[in-house]
C-alpha cells in the first residue's frame, strides 16, 4: 500500500517533467537588420528599393526591419536623400538603431576615447530628432567592439545587437554579390538549431528571434531582397524548425523586444561573427 501510494504522489510529478521535456521549443521568428544605410543615391537607391520590397512582397507583405544606420554618412545619412530616407523608414514602421555617427564607417576601437563618446552623443541626438525618442539599439562597424566601447555605448543607454544569421553581402573589396545565398543562410540557421531544440536562446512574445543581418546599402541585395525572404522560410522548413505564424516582424515595438533580447551585455561574451570578421577580431 505504501508503494500504490508514493506512485500516486510521484506519478504527477514524473508526467509534469516528462512534458518539458518534450516540449517543443517556441517558434522561430526571423528579425531582419539592415547596416550601413540609408543609401543617399538619387536613382536606383537600393534603401528605396529593399523598403519597397519589405512592403510589398509574396512571402510576407508589410515586413518591419531594424536599420543600423549611419546617421552622418556623407554618401548617405548626412544628405538631404538619405535624411528623407530616415524619416520615411520612421514612419513606415521600422525601427531605428544607431551604426554610426561619423563621416565614414569608422571603427569604434581605432577612434580615441573622446572622439568615440563625441560621436554617439551625435548619433543619439540625430536619431532622437528623427524619432521622437532615444534610439536605444546599436551594432558597432566591422562587428569590432571591446570592453571600452561597450562600456561606452551603455553610458548613452544603448545596446550592441550583433547577428544569427548573415547574408554576407556586405561591399569587401569590391565583392557585393553571394553565389550561396542559400546554403550559406541553411548553413548559419543549421549552427543555431541545436541551441533552438535545447531552449538555449531567447524566447520573446511566443517566438524564438532570429537575427539576421543585410546591408541596405548594397544594390545587389536590393536586387535579390525577395529572394532572400524565400529562402529564409525554406531553409527552415528543410531544416524541420517551425516558424510563427507570421514568420518576420511586422511591428516595431515587437522588433525591439525581441532584439533587446538578444544583445550582448558583457565583453567577456564572444558570440560568433559572420565571415572572416570573427578570425580577424578574436
Amino acid at each position: 500500500m505504501v508503494k500504490v501510494r508514493l506512485l500516486r504522489l510521484v506519478f504527477p510529478f514524473l508526467l509534469l517533467v516528462a512534458g518539458h521535456a518534450l516540449a517543443a521549443p517556441a517558434p522561430i521568428r526571423f528579425l531582419l537588420t539592415f547596416d550601413d544605410g540609408p543609401s543617399g543615391r538619387s536613382s536606383d537607391n537600393p534603401t528605396v528599393e529593399i523598403l519597397d520590397a519589405l512592403d510589398d512582397n509574396p512571402v510576407q507583405p508589410g515586413i518591419k526591419a531594424l536599420f543600423f544606420v549611419q546617421t552622418r554618412a556623407v554618401n548617405g545619412g548626412a544628405t538631404e536623400i538619405g535624411q528623407a530616407l530616415l524619416r520615411r523608414e520612421v514612419q513606415a514602421g521600422h525601427l531605428l538603431g544607431l551604426h554610426s555617427a561619423t563621416p565614414r564607417h569608422a571603427n569604434h576601437r581605432l577612434l580615441e576615447p573622446v572622439a568615440l563618446e563625441a560621436s554617439l552623443a551625435l548619433g543619439v541626438a540625430d536619431l532622437s530628432a528623427v524619432t521622437g525618442a532615444a534610439p536605444r539599439l546599436l551594432r558597432p562597424p566591422f562587428w569590432n567592439y571591446d570592453a571600452r566601447t561597450l562600456a561606452a555605448y551603455h553610458r548613452f543607454g544603448l545596446q550592441m545587437l550583433l547577428t544569427d544569421l548573415s547574408a554576407k553581402d556586405g561591399k569587401i573589396y569590391g565583392i557585393n554579390f553571394s553565389l550561396h545565398k542559400r546554403s550559406n543562410l541553411r548553413a548559419m540557421l543549421l549552427a543555431q538549431r541545436e541551441r533552438w531544440r535545447a531552449g538555449a536562446l531567447p524566447q520573446v512574445d511566443g517566438s524564438t528571434p532570429i537575427v539576421v543581418t543585410f546591408h541596405d546599402v548594397n544594390g545587389y541585395t536590393a536586387s535579390v531582397i525577395k529572394d532572400y525572404l524565400a529562402i529564409l522560410v525554406d531553409v527552415a522548413r528543410e531544416l524541420d524548425m517551425p516558424t510563427a505564424a507570421k514568420p518576420f516582424y511586422d511591428a516595431r515595438d515587437d522588433i525591439e523586444r525581441a532584439a533587446l533580447a538578444k544583445t550582448v551585455s558583457d565583453a567577456a561574451q564572444r558570440p560568433a561573427l559572420p565571415g572572416l570578421w570573427d578570425w580577424l577580431w578574436k
